[in-house]
């Protein structure tokens, strides 16, 4: 295939973009269904252009066709068929072009299960996500083009970057912008609403599916980055607060108080202008995280090199998307209506007060990470903001977020008793307490208060989730529910409830492994030669020596330890230290014994001589449940996400929503409009 029939795909599909940025956006304002029906097949054309101009640079990977700059850059002959796949989105031209693959396919998916909802809507939602493919395949096109000619050919290519030939990098990345770019489309219902003056339940109920499904991509992106960055990197950590990691991981904050935001407004009216805001702030986050990435301000092993000239254009980017929406918002919040009151205890305050607690949390690492940068840009010397840092803020704002997290839904709506709810909790807590006491005494180490606090907040999330699943079991407050037996009660549960318990108990898991891992956890670094032993949390290690072995694209040393408790061998281990032919860089491969309780892990470090190699020992208690907690909450978003209830619902609301346009004020109250301030704000 051709590259420049990829060069024409793209063109093709910036003018596309363009179409389905302005036409529809027009129809939906001059009340043009004719213009407004240009929306979905803009949407499809986009879609195809940009993945024919995908599989064109993918098969230039597959065919070593190093007359394209990129592949050259980042492939080489001897480079493996499944890394030669994932080689396309390996360096920041790629990863660009997947990015905006991603957004078309958001778009069309809208297109696709949008069919239901009101016709101007529609028209602006499609509208607002084709400006934001205009910017990004123009900085493509203009400043990153992945499909650039290189001539004369060179007759090999620089191969990929050793670090990201790893079977997790065919996953992580592809997860992370579905999250990324996910929030795109609920940014887009946000601006829709906005312009059209309805920020009502309707508008929530049509987002909440969105922003649940980006949610959980997210999630499992943000996972599998930490789970990488912990057996490929060496270190034996799984989470350093890197710039980059921390780009994410603040979207993902956001968003998570957005999802919350979204089931007061859906459920109650209320807080309407808040989520709007929680919406805008979620993508200009996730665009944030593109610019620092992708601008070069940042040194990571996660980041893009690049140029200036990117920085710019990004950066002029992010101005526009943020200041125009933000903009927008501005003008449109006095005329919004405020929707339900509630009292100070409710579960609406208690959600809000979570949203509010994971801002600040967001907050506080966008300013660590931040901080550093704009020091530099000063002048005023170099600065470092580490893990203390993080952890010592970090932490007392997340705790009570979760704490309330858990409570929330024991809490009527709009107004709660604190009698109830201590009542309601009351087992829940005694039980916390007794388990944050106790168990650290089980532990061999010094008792640790910090891992009580962490073991009895878990209890206390796991406590009170599957009292409220007791609770729907025995039907208590149901009419009727006594006929059903139990099975058929949980069953009759909507699948947005069985997601809610599903994702809390994985935050409680996560909780489990953060907390046991970060307080138990053992290492040491040892000189060893063959047949030397060392010991490690009752474990023996002993070092067999190494052998030589030729990989297809780099040489390497493989080592063989084997670990033993108790005179009975449970594990033997091979860590490997690669050399990458192509690149001369070195790699360190450790061997890792996975385990439901505790994880092995071996790193073997240079040689020293004389046979004698350095060698890094951890014992990890508990790790693997940071990411069995981490896929727990995304399966949860996803099923929330599926929950039948919100296709009713959307079929309902859209012949609604055509009875009030068709008749203006026809069904009362289905309009957001404040009828006085818009009178005199808009002139209406």
């Amino acid at each position: 295939m051709n590259p420049e029939w990829g060069q024409l795909a793209l063109s093709m599909a910036l003018v596309v973009a363009l179409v389905q940025a302005t036409v529809p956006l027009a129809g939906a304002s001059l009340g043009r269904s004719d213009w407004m029906a240009w929306a979905r097949p803009a949407a499809l054309a986009q879609f195809v252009c940009v993945a024919l101009a995908y599989a064109v640079l993918t098969a230039a990977f597959l065919s070593h066709d190093f007359s394209v700059l990129y592949v050259a850059e980042n492939s080489n002959s001897e480079l493996p068929l499944m890394y030669r796949v994932t080689a396309v989105w390996g360096g920041h031209e790629g990863s660009l072009l997947l990015w905006v693959l991603v957004l078309a396919g958001w778009t069309l998916a809208v297109a696709w299960r949008s069919r239901s909802l009101p016709e101007p809507l529609v028209a602006r939602i499609l509208g607002v996500m084709g400006w934001v493919s205009c910017g990004f395949l123009a900085f493509m096109l203009f400043t990153s083009n992945p499909l650039t000619r290189l001539l004369p050919a060179p007759e090999e290519g620089r191969d990929l970057n050793p670090l990201l030939q790893d079977p997790g990098m065919i996953f992580h990345p592809p997860l992370l912008y579905m999250g990324y770019v996910g929030f795109a489309v609920v940014f887009a219902f946000a601006v829709a609403a906005l312009l059209a003056g309805r920020l009502d339940e309707a508008w929530a109920r049509w987002a909440r599916p969105w922003v649940m499904v980006a949610w959980a991509f997210l999630t499992l992106g943000v996972a599998l980055g930490s789970w990488w960055a912990y057996y490929e990197l060496g270190w034996g950590g799984w989470w350093f607060w890197d710039p980059v990691e921390n780009a994410s991981f603040v979207p993902w904050l956001a968003g998570t108080a957005l999802m919350h935001s979204l089931i007061v407004t859906e459920r109650r009216g209320s807080l309407r202008l808040w989520t709007a805001l929680l919406a805008l702030l979620v993508f200009s986050l996730s665009l944030l995280g593109a610019f620092l990435v992708r601008s070069g301000v940042l040194s990571s092993v996660h980041a893009f090199a690049t140029d200036p000239s990117r920085g710019s254009f990004l950066l002029v980017f992010l101005v526009l998307v943020v200041g125009g929406s933000l903009s927008l918002f501005a003008w449109r919040a006095p005329v919004i209506r405020s929707g339900g009151a509630f009292e100070p205890v409710s579960r609406e305050s208690m959600l809000l007060v979570g949203n509010v607690l994971l801002l600040v949390a967001a907050a506080a690492v966008l300013l660590g990470t931040l901080y550093p940068l704009a020091i530099d840009a000063l002048g005023l010397g170099k600065l470092s903001v580490g893990a203390p840092y993080f952890e010592a803020v970090f932490v007392p704002l997340i705790a009570p977020a979760l704490l309330l997290m858990a409570l929330a839904p024991l809490a009527p709506w709009r107004h709660a008793s604190l009698a109830l709810l201590l009542r309601r909790a009351r087992a829940a807590g005694l039980l916390a307490l007794t388990v944050g006491g106790l168990a650290p005494l089980f532990w061999s180490a010094p008792y640790k208060p910090m891992v009580g606090f962490g073991l009895a907040l878990a209890v206390w999330i796991l406590a009170l989730g599957l009292g409220g699943v007791w609770q729907r079991a025995r039907g208590a407050g149901k009419p009727g529910a006594g006929r059903k037996g139990i099975v058929g009660r949980l069953g009759a549960q909507p699948g947005s409830w069985w997601g809610m318990q599903m994702a809390h108990a994985g935050v409680a898991v996560f909780v489990v492994g953060v907390t046991l891992v970060s307080g138990y956890e053992t290492e040491r670094d040892v000189r060893m030669v063959p047949g030397d032993g060392a010991e490690l949390a009752g474990y023996r290690f002993v070092f067999d020596g190494v052998r030589d072995h030729a990989g297809p694209n780099y040489d390497a040393v493989i080592g063989r330890i084997t670990v033993s408790r108790e005179g009975r061998t449970v594990a033997v281990l091979e860590p490997e230290k690669r050399l990458y032919r192509e690149r001369g860089m070195p790699m360190t491969e450790a061997a890792i014994d996975n385990r439901i309780t505790s994880d092995l892990f071996v790193a073997l470090g240079e040689s020293l001589g004389g046979g004698a190699w350095s060698v890094r020992l951890y014992h990890k208690p508990f790790i693997n449940w940071i990411w069995a907690g981490c896929a727990l909450m995304a399966l949860g978003g996803l099923v929330a996400a599926l929950d039948s209830r919100y296709r009713r619902h959307r079929r309902r609301d859209s012949v609604e929503s055509a009875a009030t346009d068709a008749g203006g004020s026809a069904l009362p109250g289905r309009s957001d409009l404040d009828p006085v301030a818009s009178s005199k704000g808009l002139g209406l």
